[in-house]
Formats: structure tokens, sequence, C-alpha cells
């Protein structure tokens, strides 16, 4: 089945490729050519090996797994390190997450492994983000709110998208894919001017910081429906098994992304007090 979005188009190529494993060039490997059946030790042919697909429980066990596998990991980094390394852990769990989230991103086959270890180095980020608000910079019981009001969102993006309010249209997905483009760039190029000892206001905690969370908060909920559609049409696509683990990686990045955006806009509100 045809799609529009590129990346479940690879997906669905290397899915085809997976089905017709057991098919290769007659000569090739010893194995049968196309369309030549299998033998087996009793001189019958035998049919081809098959390729369980995915469904959308395997996506809801993987993304528990996966929510499960990064809060344990957030639990044991703010307990493990020190106040005087937050920053330190911080950066470099960010960076390497960074990383490991191209890599994936642009992978064309699954990989489980790669997948669950984005999770722990994700948990570390989060992790550290969330004991410098909540500890070294004082906001008391920001962390629960974030977290509260995170699931909370997931869970009426779901809904909506269940309900056909919000549907992912061609333009649709166009448009946040653009969106989200735009906000990693701009969050990258102030990120680099900070360095610098540029203030661009965006992350201030003023007017400017305020609107440009909403903005990011607004975008991060809307890549659940394409995580939504990309789940749906993986499945119609008949998509192996493993490959609900690239699913959970998606509906993984927007959960973390909304979170951080949510710690950030409650830390405005509560620095204001």
């Amino acid at each position: 089945m045809k799609t529009s979005n590129p990346v479940l188009a690879r997906l669905g190529q290397a899915a085809e490729r997976e089905r017709a494993a057991g098919y290769a060039p007659a000569g090739a490997y010893g194995q049968p050519g196309y369309g030549q059946p299998y033998p087996t030790d009793a001189g019958y042919p035998a049919a081809p090996p098959t390729v369980t697909p995915m469904s959308v429980d395997d996506v809801v066990v993987k993304t528990v797994t996966l929510l499960g596998i990064t809060g344990l990991s957030a639990a044991l980094a703010w307990v493990l390190v020190p106040d005087a390394l937050v920053g330190v852990a911080w950066i470099g769990a960010a960076v390497v997450g960074l990383v490991l989230g191209l890599v994936i991103s642009f992978m064309r086959i699954a990989n489980p492994a790669l997948v669950v270890t984005y999770a722990v180095v994700e948990g570390v980020f989060v992790g550290m983000v969330s004991k410098y608000f909540e500890v070294i910079a004082g906001y008391q019981g920001i962390v629960l709110q974030a977290v509260i009001a995170t699931f909370g969102v997931f869970f009426l993006m779901a809904m909506l998208y269940r309900a056909k309010v919000i549907r992912a249209t061609p333009k649709f997905v166009r448009g946040v894919i653009a969106a989200m483009i735009g906000i990693f760039a701009v969050i990258l190029i102030n990120f680099v001017l900070a360095l610098f000892g540029v203030d661009t206001g965006l992350r201030s905690g003023g007017p400017v910081a305020i609107g440009f969370s909403l903005i990011c908060i607004v975008i991060a909920s809307l890549s659940f429906i394409l995580s939504f559609h990309e789940v749906e049409e993986g499945v119609r696509m008949g998509l192996p098994q493993r490959y609900s683990w690239t699913a959970a990686f998606g509906i993984l990045v927007s959960l973390i992304w909304l979170y951080i955006e949510i710690l950030r806009l409650l830390s405005y509100f509560q620095g204001d007090d």
C-alpha cells in the first residue's frame, strides 16, 4: 500500500524486502530463484518463512516499555548524580540522545537495541532537567505538574485523532513536519548564540519565552497525530512486528519534547511568584 509519508515509504520498502527475503535470485547463496518452492528434507516444497505483522497492541506494549525504561533511568540519574554534576550530565545526555535520535530516524531498519539505548540516555536527560527545576531551581511540585499535563495532552490528542476531529491529511503532515523542522532550527540557533553570550529572549522567561514555549507545546502536541497516523498506516501496510519499536520511538520523542516544554513554561509562571 502506498503512503505519502517518506519514512513509512522507506519502512514499507524494507518490509517488502524482508517478506521476500527467501526469494533470492536463482543460485545466489544456494537459494532457489524467484517463485521457486523451498526444498525440504523430504523433498516436498514448503511455504516461505512468514513475517508476523505489527499491530496497535504491539506499539502500545513497546511504548509502555520504553516509558518504563525512561522513567527508571530518570529516577536513577536523579538519585545517583550529585547536584554539582547535573549540568554536565544534562548536556552529555542531550548530545548523545540527539545523535542516537538522528541515527534511529534516518536508519531504514528497526533496531530495538538502539531504541532501548535511546530511552536509557533520554531518561538521564529527563532526570537531570527535572532535578534542576525541582531541586536546584527550587520549583517545588513542578515535575509532577508537568508529568500530569504531558499525559493529559497526549490522551486528549489520542481522543481527537480517534474521533477524527483532527485528520492527518497530506497537507497537515507536510505542515507539521515543516513546523517541527523550523522550530528545531530556531532552538539550535538559539543554543549556539547562547554559547556566545547572546540572549535572544526565547528562554529567558519573559513574554517572548512564554510565547515560544506555547508554540513548541502546540507543535509537539500535533506531532502525536503524525505518530498515530504512522502507526495506523504501518499496521495497514503490514510492517513486520519489530517495526513497532520504531513507532514507539516516535511517540517517546514527542512525549519527552512536550514534557520539557511544559516544564519550562511552568517554571516561567512560578518564577514570577
